[in-house]
């Protein structure tokens, strides 16, 4: 295990789901196992039975929780762990089918220290079919007893208010909205480590062993928000300095902030330290230089940048757009 932090990329761990599909190989060329329906590639994760590993380089098959015990400060900078765990969980979504209608735990009224079990998740769309739409809270006027008369009911749809599903979007959902993905739609997730999902409605669709998938009516009914507006779901555009000039923050919240870079062929460009710095890479190609060691990455690579890279410089091979999350500090 190195003493010094250094910029690493994980191994994908791939979860097939009904939902899925096989797009993931063709946007950014991941080696997807088998021949069933992959719905999300989780990039960068720590959660019981769930640990991302790193691929290749000095690092090679440590977890991520291994790099947090190890590095400490020198990873996280001012960033919380959730639970005694990587404060963060970033994937990849593939839907090519409707997801199901669902929710994540309500937080407590009030309270804004970390809640095990809270989702709060943004989605940056990647790729979309002809009208492909998202289904993101409720309309307004929509009741608790309005939710409950077509609990686990095509009629639930009809409550959620549609969104277009553009590349280039940004939508926003505290933990506690009604919400689906819709076909069509891949998707970069940015979310709180949280894999607690209650199911209120899943278009009468088996799961990939034949048979039909747990459903949670009276957890959905007892989490859902209705105080969750549309500037809350698409939040405006802001603009950020980063390596290549202006960049533009497309979600915001107390847990993370997303902004999306682009950079020209050749930016060769040194990184601030002092704040932890997650790369989805959406396209292009470079590689992260901190004292000797290089780290290549590609489109479809999430790369963790500890926040003690204090002489990390980034080179770019290609045209390269990026979406850099971080975590506000907490008195911010």
């Amino acid at each position: 295990m190195s003493d010094r932090p250094i910029p690493v990329v994980f191994h994908p761990i791939f979860k097939p789901k009904p939902w899925g599909g096989r797009r993931l190989a063709t946007l950014f060329d991941k080696p997807l196992p088998g021949h069933d329906p992959i719905g999300e590639s989780w990039e960068l994760v720590s959660l019981p039975g769930h640990e991302s590993h790193v691929r290749g380089g000095p690092l090679a098959e440590q977890t991520l929780g291994e790099l947090v015990d190890q590095w400490g400060e020198d990873l996280l900078g001012s960033a919380q762990l959730a639970d005694g765990r990587f404060p963060l969980l970033i994937k990849f979504l593939d839907a090519c089918e409707h997801l199901s209608v669902q929710v994540h735990p309500k937080p407590a009224a009030g309270d804004t220290t970390w809640q095990p079990g809270i989702k709060h998740e943004a989605w940056y769309v990647l790729h979309a079919e002809p009208d492909a739409k998202l289904f993101i809270g409720l309309k307004e006027g929509v009741q608790p007893e309005d939710v409950a008369r077509v609990a686990n009911t095509p009629a639930m749809v009809d409550l959620l208010h549609e969104w277009a599903g553009e590349p280039g979007q940004c939508y926003y959902l505290p933990s506690g909205t009604l919400h689906a993905l819709g076909a069509g739609l891949v998707v970069a997730e940015v979310q709180t480590p949280s894999d607690v999902t209650y199911r209120a409605y899943d278009w009468n669709r088996v799961g990939l062993d034949g048979k039909p998938r747990d459903l949670h009516i009276d957890q959905s009914l007892a989490n859902i928000r209705y105080d969750v507006t549309d500037d809350m779901i698409v939040q405006p555009a802001g603009e950020v300095v980063g390596p290549a000039g202006s960049a533009t923050r497309v979600a915001s919240c107390e847990r993370f902030a997303m902004d999306v870079h682009q950079g020209p062929t050749g930016l060769d460009a040194s990184l601030p330290a002092g704040q932890m710095r997650v790369w989805m890479v959406l396209s292009g190609a470079g590689r992260l230089t901190t004292g000797d060691a290089i780290l290549r990455f590609g489109g479809g690579d999430v790369v963790l940048i500890p926040a003690a890279s204090d002489d990390t410089h980034v080179k770019l091979d290609a045209t390269c757009k990026w979406m850099e999350t971080t975590i506000p500090a907490p008195d911010a």
